[in-house]
């Protein structure tokens, strides 16, 4: 008897591969009634692929052993409900910190040169009548880094390159790092020319950038949100953006994706990004790779590579 597992949603088609030719999967977003398939079959259900794993999913599949996380943010799975009954949850963490630290810097530097709107300004004709204007620089410039973990030592390491100062805001400060450690994120937000967010999403930071520390990062500063919505507020972010009291802001995630406020999307100062951070095809791929190689260790009795609980 193969083991079977349960999958809410898409994965990479890699990873589906990987799935189908160890486990029997069911692929529970192509039932005509999610709920009364669940009600019929999900004893049998022994695994979770992917994400977004709420206490009824959990009800659902009562013996359920392990959550195999697609991503490395886990605050879409309850965890706490989870390690109460036992069940296991991983993640993917270190295989996307690369692309994740080159979509930040490539989002800054087109936030700074304005090239999105550079590209449109060629493509509507417009050079033809005149220049576009003079714009910033990374060069000289203090970034202060939300959440100094994995990703956040690449973005440091490649801010660097670009020679920039870089400062940080989290938890506690790591000794071992040789960049100044700010322990209010007001005071950093007060002394940087950009803010740069990679920190996890959940209760704990929700709304973390607030109306105070966007308007001391203030006219010339720039946001750079990279890891989850709910950091920030985001109507405040917007009216400030709209009256000029922030500089700028680069966007990769928002609070109801896929649904971005149409305000954005008629700001000069602003770019936007469809929560792409990890979005390549190698990156995808190792993630894929690490979720069944959980799976594998766990259903072999062996440790877990990337546990959260």
């Amino acid at each position: 008897m193969t083991i079977e597992i349960v999958q809410t949603g898409k994965l990479l088609a890699s990873c589906e591969a990987a799935l189908a030719e160890r486990y029997t999967v069911h692929k529970l977003f192509e039932q005509a009634d999610p709920k009364a398939w669940l009600a019929e079959n999900g004893a049998r259900i022994r695994a979770h692929a992917g994400s977004g794993v709420q206490a009824d999913m959990m009800d659902a599949l009562p013996n359920l052993e392990i959550i195999a996380g697609f991503g490395v943010g886990y605050d879409n799975i309850d965890t706490k409900t989870a390690k109460a009954r036992n069940i296991r949850v991983t993640n993917t963490p270190d295989v996307l910190n690369d692309a994740v630290a080159e979509l930040t810097i490539g989002m800054m530097i087109a936030l700074a040169r304005r090239i999105p709107q550079a590209d449109q300004f060629v493509r509507q004709g417009k050079w033809t009548k005149g220049q576009i204007g003079l714009f910033s620089e990374l060069t000289g410039k203090t970034v202060g880094i939300v959440g100094l973990g994995r990703i956040g030592k690449e973005i440091a390491s490649r801010a660097q390159a670009m020679k920039m100062r870089v400062v940080y805001h989290g938890r506690k400060r790591q000794p071992n790092e040789p960049h100044v450690f700010y322990d209010k994120l007001v005071d950093m937000a007060r002394d940087s020319d950009w803010l740069v967010l990679i920190a996890p999403g959940g209760k704990g930071t929700q709304h973390i950038v607030n109306r105070e520390v966007l308007e001391a990062l203030g006219p010339k500063g720039n946001l750079v949100n990279i890891s989850r919505g709910s950091l920030v507020d985001e109507p405040v972010l917007l009216e400030l953006l709209q009256s000029g009291a922030l500089g700028g802001a680069a966007l990769d995630v928002f609070d109801d994706e896929p649904n971005v406020p149409e305000a954005f999307f008629a700001l000069e100062n602003v770019v936007l990004s469809p929560h792409q951070g990890s979005a390549t095809v190698q990156t995808r791929d190792a993630m894929g790779a690490l979720l069944v190689a959980n799976l594998d260790a766990h259903f072999a009795g062996e440790p877990l590579i990337s546990a959260v609980v």
